[in-house]
């Protein structure tokens, strides 16, 4: 059987992924609704809440990975991949909703305090969150890694606030047993803050992905070195890319001596594109060929736009 290639891979990591992300998030939401149950905490509530739009954005966002790996068709010749950032628009709207009704209900327990019971429990169970959490982020740190994924970037940062939460929920709990219940909605409402700007940055990168922003700087130079690195190549500008998804879309003008046979052209920009798809395995390039007049040919290369 022949080997998978990159983009095959990355679609098996994304799936894994999603899965892992979903299942992690039932997991918590169960235990932590017995905590819940169990102590009246309201830091204990805030956390259950904060995994409940966990849960709810990681569904989301496996049904949009999976939609975005579908391939290309007749009415998305470019392929599905901005499902990807769509699902990050709507992560932000959960994120942004569960941080408000925290504010309003840690708002309402500084008016009317209660008593918290079994903390030892709710501290136990808080740790239980942290080490599962954990193990989660160390699996969709590698598929970023390897994937460079908008949506599992942005639904790490659910979990990366989660894991924050929990450590402050501990907190909350170890200071209610030291004789200051106070801090326990203070802790909550200070959670709140955190995942609303988790929100705002999650929702901020999606919007530029849709919006088409630029590549970043360091990867746009490489892709003008490697077409600058061709021995023929006199020439790189009017470099353009963008992310969709799993795809890199890159376009860019070659400028090469005019007198140059139309195949050996279209060669070059062949050679270029071979190695640009070295580096970037998932890119879509697209080269125009710009023919150069001989008094050009001794000119220093430009590169970029």
């Amino acid at each position: 059987m022949p080997p998978a290639n990159p983009s095959q891979k990355n679609d098996r990591l994304l799936r894994i992924a999603t899965y892992a992300s979903s299942s992690t998030a039932i997991l918590l939401i169960g235990v932590k609704a017995a905590a819940w149950f169990q102590t009246g905490s309201l830091s204990i509530m805030a956390s259950l809440v904060d995994s409940l739009m966990d849960a709810a954005a990681s569904i989301l966002n496996l049904l949009a990975v999976r939609y975005s790996l579908k391939s290309p068709d007749a009415d998305h010749q470019f392929g599905h991949g901005k499902a990807e950032s769509l699902a990050g628009l709507g992560q932000a709207s959960f994120i942004a909703g569960s941080a408000i009704f925290l504010m309003i209900h840690a708002a309402e327990r500084l008016n009317n305090p209660h008593p918290i019971k079994d903390i030892n429990m709710g501290i136990g169970v808080m740790l239980f969150a942290i080490g599962a959490t954990l193990i989660l982020l160390a699996v969709q740190g590698y598929v970023i890694r390897r994937t460079n994924s908008t949506a599992i970037r942005a639904d790490a940062l659910h979990y990366q606030t989660d894991l924050l939460t929990n450590i402050s929920t501990i907190a909350a709990l170890f200071f209610v047993a030291s004789g200051w219940p106070i801090l326990d909605p203070l802790c909550a409402a200070g959670i709140s803050i955190y995942i609303l700007y988790s929100a705002w940055h999650i929702g901020h990168e999606a919007m530029q992905n849709l919006m088409d922003r630029e590549l970043d700087d360091k990867t746009r130079k490489a892709i003008c070195d490697i077409g600058l690195a061709h021995e023929t190549v006199l020439g790189v500008h009017d470099l353009r890319t963008r992310q969709s998804g799993q795809t890199m879309v890159i376009q860019l003008h070659l400028d090469l001596a005019e007198n140059l046979p139309l195949a050996d052209a279209h060669q070059i920009a062949k050679e270029v594109e071979k190695k640009i798809i070295e580096s970037f395995p998932t890119a879509d390039v697209i080269i125009h060929q710009d023919p150069v007049p001989p008094e050009h040919y001794f000119c220093k290369p430009q590169s970029g736009n």
